[in-house]
C-alpha cells in the first residue's frame, strides 16, 4: 500500500476526491480509500484555521499498474503536499517538459522536494580548490589505492584490452579516473557519500544563484536519463553535485558520452565496469586525447632559471625546453618534437611539471589542477613508476578561503585582473600574481601563500 499525505483547505478535499475517482479508475489496478483528519495540518500552517490534513491510501495491483507510474501521475495532478507551489521547481518541470521529458515523470520527481543543506555547503567547500595540492594528491594516491588499482587492472584486463584497441586511451589512465572518482566503485552504495541525484541538482538549481542555469540544465539531463530508462530513480545517485556512477559523469555528459560497451542494451555506469571505463575513454577521445602519448611528468630546473617561463600556458617543444636547461625527471615519453607547458603548482620550492596536451584533456574532465595531477600521478603509480622526486613544501601555511578572496581583491585593486573573486586560485589568479611578483622584483612563480598576501597588504611603493 502506498500512502500520499497532503495538507490543504477543505475545498481541496473535494478536488482530491474528484481527481482520485476519475484518474484511479482510468489507470486500472488502483483502489483508493480516503480519510480526513479535521485537526491536522495546523502544526505546519498555524494561521490557517480551516486547513485540513488528508491521507490517501492506495492499493496498487502491480500486475496491472506500476507503482512509480501511478505515483508520478498522481503527483502531477494532485495539489502540492505543502499547499504551496515552489516557483523554481515548477519552472524546472516546465523546462524539462519542453526538453521532451514526460510531464508526469518531471512533476513526480520534483514535486515536494526539499533542499539538501549538505549539498549547498559542499558547493562552497570543494576540496580540490581549497586544499593544498599535496594534501589532495595524498588523499587519493595511497598505497592501498595503488594496490587495489593494480588488482582492478588484472581483473578487467580483457575488457581494458578491447577498450584500448577501440579508443586508444591507456588502461592506467582509465583505472586512475575510476580510483579517484569512486574508489573503484566502493562508494557507490555508501549512503553517507552518495545522494539522490535529482534532489542534489534541484537543490543547486534553486539555491546556487551564480550557477543556476548550469544546474537547471543538468537537472533536466538527469530527468532525461530516467525517461530513457538508462537508470531507475533509486539507482540515479551520485555526488553532492549530481555526478553519476563509477567515473562520475555529469548527467549531460552521460547523455552525450556514455556507451553500452558490454552490449546489454543499456548504458550502465553504476554496475557495469566495461560501460564505465569505455564511456570515460569515449569522453577523453572526444575531448582530444592523443593516442600513444603520456600526460607529461615531473621536471628538474637549472639553477637561476627564469620562473616567468613557467606560466602554465606557453607551449614549447621538448627540444626548446631542453635548450633552456629543463629536463624531464624520467625521459620516457618525451620526444623532442612533443610540446609541453611548464608549471610550478607549489612555487619555486616545490616540484615542477612539464604538462603535455593529454594533461589538458584531463583538466576538461575536472578543471582543478589538483584533481588532474592526482589522476595523472595515480596512473603513473599504477604503471609501477615511483613517487615525486622533489618534496612538496608541506611546512607552508596555506591561505583559507577568506584570505584567498582577499588576495584576489588586492591583486585586482593593483591592476592585475583575476576574474571572479571566489577564493579559488586558478590560472587567471596565478597569472595576476606572477605579474605582481615581477613588478615587485621577487621570483614570479605565481604561488599564493601567506607571504604573498602580506606583500600585497603592504602599502604600494
Amino acid at each position: 500500500m502506498e500512502v500520499l499525505i497532503l495538507d490543504g483547505h477543505p475545498d481541496s478535499g473535494r478536488l482530491v476526491s474528484h481527481l482520485l475517482d476519475r484518474y484511479a479508475a482510468s489507470l486500472g489496478g488502483v483502489t483508493c480509500s480516503r480519510r480526513r483528519w479535521r485537526s491536522g495540518g495546523r502544526d505546519r500552517y498555524p494561521a490557517a484555521a480551516y486547513w485540513k490534513r488528508w491521507e490517501i491510501a492506495m492499493t496498487i495491483d502491480r500486475r496491472r499498474a506500476h507503482p512509480l507510474l501511478v505515483l508520478a501521475l498522481l503527483a502531477a495532478i494532485l495539489p502540492s503536499s505543502s499547499g504551496r507551489a515552489d516557483p523554481c521547481l515548477d519552472a524546472a518541470v516546465g523546462q524539462a517538459v519542453e526538453a521532451g521529458v514526460p510531464q508526469a515523470l518531471a512533476a513526480g520527481q520534483l514535486g515536494g522536494l526539499t533542499p539538501d543543506p549538505a549539498v549547498l555547503s559542499a558547493a562552497q567547500n570543494q576540496a580540490e580548490f581549497t586544499q593544498p595540492v599535496w594534501a589532495y594528491v595524498d588523499a587519493s594516491v595511497t598505497p592501498e589505492k595503488i594496490a587495489e588499482g593494480q588488482r582492478k587492472l588484472q581483473r578487467w584486463a580483457g575488457d581494458l584490452d578491447a577498450i584500448e584497441a577501440r579508443y586508444g586511451v591507456d588502461r592506467y589512465t582509465l583505472v586512475a579516473f575510476w580510483g579517484v572518482e569512486s574508489s573503484y566503485g566502493a562508494v557507490l552504495d555508501d549512503p553517507g557519500i552518495v545522494k539522490p541525484a535529482i534532489r542534489s541538482l534541484a537543490t543547486l538549481a534553486c539555491g546556487d544563484a551564480g550557477r543556476a542555469e548550469y544546474w537547471r540544465s543538468e537537472l533536466v539531463a538527469a530527468l532525461k536519463i530516467l525517461a530513457a530508462g538508462d537508470a531507475t530513480p533509486e539507482r540515479l545517485t551520485g555526488s553532492w553535485a549530481g555526478a553519476l556512477g563509477n567515473t562520475q559523469f555529469m548527467p549531460s555528459v552521460f547523455l552525450s558520452r556514455a556507451v553500452d560497451f558490454d552490449g546489454d542494451g543499456r548504458r550502465d555506469i553504476w554496475a557495469s565496469v566495461p560501460d564505465s571505463l569505455a564511456s570515460t575513454a569515449h569522453y577523453l577521445v572526444l575531448e582530444g586525447w592523443r593516442r600513444g602519448e603520456r600526460w607529461g611528468g615531473e621536471a628538474s630546473l637549472p639553477p637561476k632559471f627564469d620562473l616567468a617561463l613557467a606560466d602554465e600556458t606557453t607551449a614549447r617543444s621538448m627540444a626548446e625546453w631542453r635548450g633552456l636547461g629543463v629536463r624531464p625527471v624520467r625521459e620516457d615519453g618525451f620526444g623532442d618534437a612533443q610540446t609541453a607547458v611548464l608549471y610550478l603548482p607549489a612555487g619555486a620550492s616545490g616540484p615542477a611539471f612539464l604538462l603535455m596536451p593529454n594533461f589538458a584533456v584531463i583538466l576538461r574532465y575536472n578543471t582543478s589542477f589538483s584533481y588532474a595531477l592526482t589522476v595523472a600521478h595515480l596512473s603513473d603509480r599504477l604503471r609501477g613508476l615511483p613517487g615525486f622526486a622533489r618534496a612538496w613544501p608541506r611546512g607552508d601555511r596555506m591561505l583559507d578561503t577568506d584570505e584567498r578572496r582577499a588576495l584576489q581583491s588586492l591583486l585586482a585593486d593593483r591592476g592585475h585582473p583575476v576574474g571572479t573573486i571566489d577564493g579559488k586560485i586558478g590560472p587567471r589568479t596565478r597569472a595576476a600574481l606572477r605579474a605582481f611578483q615581477a613588478s615587485a622584483g621577487v621570483p614570479a612563480d605565481g604561488y599564493a601563500d601567506a607571504a604573498m598576501l602580506e606583500a600585497l597588504r603592504a602599502p604600494a611603493k
